[in-house]
């Protein structure tokens, strides 16, 4: 079997996180997430490539957290620019957290991704709607076989001047629609995808409105996009698929956690974990499962020793939905 190629692309920020139990954690996140994840499940039979842009004085220490991981390739970890993003997370409960950045990515551009054109798949985790441009998809599109997958949870959020971040309506989806071939998003994410407003606060947000989500797919799939995901927090995730002019649904449950630790980063290891399940086995349900698998494990810990070899994520699955 060819080696695997898997691109991961978005910020690394610096992140302060304050867990629901009054914990605070200082790391690394995002992109390095899925990218962790990716390189134990590939590991001898692919390698991850994080694209992203760094403040100068985190570069070492990003390399130093790769460097373990000898499928991991830094080259497309840039601090050119000298600037990168820095985050501050404080948790109220389990799933919901206040949000505050006081630093900002420069946007990946296609200069970034152009050498790495020959990917199996690009998994595209932008935290803020300015970090990925369209202009880079399309680049893609237009030069690379390459399977994008594409989490909404940057263009439905945005930052205030006083570095406030609160969600959005996406309002130019459908430019991007036709240049994504996977879309994910969790619920509140989709209904600012599909309602025309914005949501300053958590009180806006009702997490069981999901009469939306039938509409929603079939706008989405009939728009280019080959397959979608809504994740539903620990309940497990939605999936819509286009098959032959009909929308396939299902619902694939999660994978349960007996103590949940810090969620910071379940999506981006969510995202991630889709991409290891198209990329090696061409399925859109053995990818879910990968990906609640990979978002299960993120929960575990408050560093990256969470993640697991292809085995051990294996059985996991096996004994979840055998």
């Amino acid at each position: 079997m060819s080696l695997k190629r898997i691109a991961v692309v978005g910020p690394i920020p610096r992140d302060t996180i304050t867990t629901h139990k009054g914990e605070v954690i200082k790391k690394y996140g995002c992109v390095t997430h899925p990218t962790i994840a990716l390189a134990k499940l590939l590991e001898g039979t692919g390698e991850v490539i994080p694209i992203s842009h760094v403040h100068k004085e985190d570069h070492l220490s990003i390399l130093r957290l790769f460097q373990p991981y000898s499928n991991i390739n830094t080259e497309g970890v840039d601090d050119q620019n000298d600037q990168g993003t820095i985050i501050d997370l404080k948790f109220i409960d389990q799933n919901n957290r206040l949000e505050q950045q006081t630093a900002n990515m420069t946007p990946v551009t296609p200069e970034d991704v152009k050498p790495f054109l020959n990917v199996d798949c690009f998994v595209f985790v932008p935290i803020t709607d300015f970090e990925i441009s369209l202009d880079t998809l399309q680049y893609i599109k237009d030069n690379s076989n390459a399977r994008i997958i594409f989490d909404a949870h940057g263009p439905t959020t945005f930052v205030t001047e006083d570095g406030t971040r609160l969600r959005k309506f996406w309002n130019d989806k459908e430019q991007w629609f036709p240049f994504i071939d996977v879309l994910k998003m969790n619920l509140e994410e989709s209904i600012c995808c599909w309602f025309e407003k914005d949501y300053a606060d958590d009180s806006s947000f009702d997490e069981d409105q999901t009469e939306h989500l039938d509409a929603f797919a079939e706008y989405v799939l009939d728009r280019g996009v080959k397959v979608l995901y809504v994740t539903l927090d620990s309940r497990g995730a939605m999936m819509y698929k286009d098959e032959v002019g009909k929308v396939k649904k299902q619902f694939i449950p999660s994978i349960p956690v007996a103590d949940v630790v810090d969620t910071t980063g379940c999506g981006d290891s969510f995202a991630g974990g889709l991409a290891y399940g198209f990329t090696m086995h061409d399925d859109a349900t053995k990818a879910a499962q990968f990906a609640n698998a990979l978002g299960a494990l993120r929960t575990q810990g408050k560093d990256f020793q969470v993640f697991k070899s292809l085995k051990e994520t294996e059985d996991m699955i096996k004994n979840t939905y055998s």
